[in-house]
């Protein structure tokens, strides 16, 4: 005969769930509407200011990404924490966020000057989106590598 409450068994989620599974990125849909502003016509009337309306949430969306990966107690700390190996690819990542954040500024600098060609503002806008889709694949395949890969014998 069994007197007393229940007790359930502990359970450790925050090992169980890598930090890239607990956070997702936000601004993957204002990536997205700044894709499409750039697939509309740039003859289009307003399309040059639909363009910069669509930029500041990407800039303010991967400077929020950056502030949650880097840093002592950052997605990146966790995950060398849990694959030390991942420290090449991780210092990668870190660079780009400089390197896109810097094409993010001067995108928005150049949009906003009178007399630049669409076509150069297609180009820039268009190399922005795919340095941004390249550092989350990169971001990604680092996450498999460190939660999913099966190296056998590492814990």
């Amino acid at each position: 005969m069994v007197t007393g409450p229940i007790q359930q068994p502990s359970t450790v989620v925050a090992a169980a769930r890598p930090p890239a599974r607990q956070h997702r990125p936000t601004h993957l849909g204002d990536i997205h509407a700044l894709a499409r502003a750039l697939a509309a016509p740039a003859g289009e009337p307003r399309w040059r200011e639909r363009l910069i309306t669509r930029l500041d949430p990407v800039r303010q969306g991967f400077a929020e990404h950056v502030r949650v990966t880097e840093g002592p107690t950052g997605f990146y700390a966790e995950l060398l924490h849990h694959a030390p190996r991942l420290d090449r690819g991780v210092r990668l990542l870190t660079r780009e966020h400089a390197a896109i954040a810097t094409a993010i500024t001067a995108l928005q600098h150049v949009a906003e000057l009178p007399g630049v060609p669409d076509e150069e503002l297609c180009g820039r806008a268009g190399q922005l989106l795919r340095a941004l889709h390249r550092h989350r694949q990169r971001g990604a395949d680092l996450l498999w590598e460190a939660y999913e890969a099966d190296l056998g014998g590492e814990t």
